[in-house]
């Protein structure tokens, strides 16, 4: 049942304490009654906890309060890459979607829209998902996020899961956003970490903020389903398992409207086809920065990757000064990389590029400053030049 604070104002004093506590703003005081902004309240009960009168209580939601509809169970946009597999970061959703639904005694639920996908829902009960939801027609079997959104939002109406969670890649950037404003809720994007708070059971969706230079945890108290994107490589893909079993659940697509403007995609361009090895899926990478002063300089560390068996990228000073494409940038504006190892060259380490690569299984860090933030992550720190370092190491490789 729905609460709301009420107060008493027989026992009321207006002495003002309420309004002092509360964190979010949201009472203020007037002649004679204190007000509550109902929108700003999370019931966190801090002007209860204050209240010298015990004038203050929670009581059930009137229909001026905020109403949260019923809902249950954790969800995943199960992503279909344009060669009709589930993309990787799905696989990482269900990983922190099981644990997130095993918090709220939930199930965990995949939704996929696509033409011909039945195969894919084995693969994801393999990887955790307890239902499956079927969105199959031709009418989807391009990726049109006008069409998915509307595809998506049906199937969300029609169960109501409490949580939806999709990837923070280049197709959930353009789907999840439209799919929020369909459902009438909030988005958090670019999650880099997810929970369940205990006392009140909401998401508890971190990401950075101002610049990456703090952390900010956000929840969505009033509206449903919590919905939040999830920056590829943050978690670990869910192993699988082939014994499990699930529910594949085939929703009626007939019913469910599109955008007969958009026709159809003319033309593909596969960006991956024209460069290296993508970053993402690397399990070595030489990285460079403003330190390694130019185009040429990125030579000397793809040399390096090379022997490795690895790829270079960069931060984002480096593809900003037009030395490396973006398709190389870590970080925050950039990819987020979770290689075996990670070689920092002349990256200073500042928050927006840490949060791109701060999960990598060992990072080597080289450079001049020995005061430079990436050493405070790296598990191997080189104080020196890297146009002395890295030479010296391919001759090493090389011998």
């Amino acid at each position: 049942m729905n609460e709301k604070i009420i107060i008493d104002d027989t026992l009321c004093s207006l002495c003002g304490v309420c309004s002092t506590a509360c964190p979010f703003g949201a009472i203020a005081l007037s002649e004679d009654k204190v007000v509550i902004d109902f929108s700003a309240c999370t019931l966190c009960g801090a002007c209860i906890d204050s209240c010298p009168c015990g004038a203050i209580a929670r009581s059930e939601a009137s229909q001026n309060a905020p109403q949260i509809p019923d809902s249950s169970g954790v969800w995943v946009w199960g992503e279909i890459e344009p060669c009709g597999r589930l993309s990787p970061v799905v696989f990482e959703l269900l990983n922190i979607g099981r644990k997130l639904a095993g918090k709220r005694r939930c199930e965990l639920g995949l939704v996929i829209v696509g033409h011909n996908i039945a195969h894919l829902a084995e693969e994801a009960i393999a990887r955790g998902a307890d239902r499956v939801f079927l969105i199959d027609s031709p009418r989807f079997e391009q990726f049109i996020e006008e069409n998915h959104a509307e595809a998506i939002a049906f199937a969300v109406n029609k169960y109501s899961p409490e949580i939806l969670l999709g990837g923070s890649t280049l197709s959930g950037r353009r789907l999840m956003p439209r799919l929020a404003v369909r459902l009438k809720t909030g988005l958090t994007a670019d999650c880099t970490d997810l929970d369940i708070d205990d006392a009140t059971g909401l998401l508890l969706q971190t990401r950075p903020a101002f610049g990456g230079n703090i952390m900010a945890t956000i929840a969505c108290p009033n509206h449903r389903p919590q919905m939040a994107s999830v920056r590829h490589k943050v978690f670990p893909e869910a192993p699988a398992d082939s014994s499990r079993k699930g529910e594949i659940v085939t929703i009626d697509s007939g019913e469910i409207a599109i955008n007969t403007l958009a026709k159809a995609i003319i033309e593909r361009i596969d960006e991956s086809a024209e460069c290296e090895m993508p970053i993402t899926e690397a399990d070595i990478i030489v990285a460079g920065g403003r330190g390694v002063g130019g185009a040429e300089g990125f030579e000397l560390l793809r040399e390096l990757a090379s022997l490795l068996g690895g790829t270079i990228a960069a931060s984002r000073a480096a593809v900003d000064a037009g030395w490396v494409p973006y398709n190389r940038q870590v970080g925050q504006t950039g990819r987020t990389v979770a290689p075996k190892l990670y070689i920092a060259c002349g990256i200073s380490g500042a928050i927006q590029h840490k949060v791109g690569m701060q999960t990598s299984e060992f990072i080597v860090a080289i450079n001049k400053d020995k005061s430079a933030p990436i050493f405070d992550i790296a598990n191997i720190g080189i104080v020196g030049d890297l146009f002395e370092v890295v030479p010296s190491l391919i001759r090493e490789l090389s011998t």
